[in-house]
């Protein structure tokens, strides 16, 4: 009798499961509609990703939606607009004239050089400096077509619309001193003498040894590692790499401390009270200011400083390039290696100092003075 009812479970579990199979197979869709949604799911990806990468269009000062204009203005050849400070004493009557070129995320109101520059040195020698907002920061037009020629030639328009005569002295810091090789290239005839402040280096300038580039790269903080790689192979990727809240982006964007020595963070307190312009450096977007830079620094270049040649073979001017040996944002090994390969830059290692170096006591000073040979 046991058995009986074993079998009659048996067919009811038989015929249950054959019901649920049935029904299951009634719910099974077409594999052709299957691939139609894939195929939907897909690209709305696609699409959601294209525009997760495509920067906003830059705000730009004047535009009806964009920040007013304060700054005095000339017009370039191609239409756009560079905003421009003066600093010293009047331009007609200066003895040494200087285009100052500011950093990463900075802005015109940040010529170091120009704001600790004292009076009696300013006086004494002469000097008239200009500092400009590079394109995209502050109140220039962006420049979307922007490469690592044409800011050696707003430049020089900058300095003919002014007046500055056929030759001036150039200063740059940090990525503005990475412009100055710029201008030791394209624009060397128009120059009376360069000096380049902690200029950032491009990891992949040709001419670096392999293994001495690895050890720079790896002194880096991994995010930031990551995002001048980034910046170098994908820099259709840049906004969105560092504007996403997934992970760590660069850690100079963020303005973190940690990419500062002890020296560097003595000096912050003061760098921070003067600094009440902040929202003017971005007003115009982040892609075109910082991500170009970004992308122009670390990017491909058509020469490489290595293979420059003495701009001043009779002596008639100098070039001079300072940096700290504890610079935790821009390795000294690859100055020194670069020093070392052109023997005309009067090379100055400054012990204990970090990147911000040129706001201490004194150094502007000493800067100018060296480079107009007073």
């Amino acid at each position: 009798m046991a058995a009986g009812v074993n079998r009659k479970i048996s067919a009811a579990s038989a015929r249950a499961h054959t019901r649920r199979a049935k029904q299951n197979a009634s719910f099974k869709l077409p594999s052709g509609i299957c691939t139609k949604i894939l195929l939907v799911l897909f690209a709305g990806i696609l699409a959601w990703a294209y525009q997760a990468i495509q920067p906003p269009i830059p705000k730009t000062c004047g535009s009806p939606d964009g920040p007013p204009v304060t700054a005095s203005r000339i017009k370039l050849k191609d239409g756009r607009y560079l905003a421009y400070k003066e600093h010293g004493v009047p331009r007609d009557a200066a003895k040494y004239k200087i285009v100052y070129v500011h950093g990463f995320d900075s802005c015109r109101h940040d010529a170091v050089v120009a704001n600790t520059l004292s009076p009696e040195i300013v006086e004494a020698l002469g000097v008239y400096i200009v500092s400009f907002d590079r394109p995209g920061y502050g109140e220039s037009d962006p420049n979307p077509k922007r490469t690592v020629q044409s800011l050696p030639l707003d430049i020089e328009e900058l300095a003919d619309q002014l007046g500055l005569g056929s030759k001036f002295y150039v200063i740059g810091f940090s990525m503005g001193g990475q412009v100055i090789w710029s201008c030791l290239k394209y624009i060397p005839h128009r120059l009376a003498g360069a000096a380049l402040l902690a200029p950032v280096v491009n990891y992949w300038w040709p001419g670096f040894p392999t293994n001495l580039v690895t050890e720079a790269y790896q002194q880096q903080l991994p995010q930031d590692q990551w995002a001048v790689r980034v910046s170098h192979y994908a820099p259709w990727l840049t906004y969105w790499w560092n504007t996403q809240k997934w992970f760590p982006s660069s850690s100079v964007v963020a303005h973190s401390t940690d990419i500062l020595n002890s020296e560097d963070k003595k000096l912050l307190p003061e760098i921070v009270s003067t600094r009440n312009y902040t929202a003017v450096v971005r007003q115009q977007g982040e892609y075109e200011s910082l991500h170009r830079d970004m992308m122009i620094g670390f990017g491909t270049w058509e020469f490489s400083p290595m293979d420059l040649d003495n701009p001043f073979p009779n002596n008639e001017g100098s070039v001079h390039m300072w940096h700290g040996d504890e610079d935790k944002i821009v390795p000294v090994i690859l100055q020194r290696y670069i020093a070392q390969q052109l023997p005309w830059i009067h090379y100055h290692e400054l012990p204990g100092a970090g990147h911000m170096f040129p706001h201490a006591p004194g150094m502007s000073d000493n800067i100018v003075k060296v480079l107009v040979g007073e």
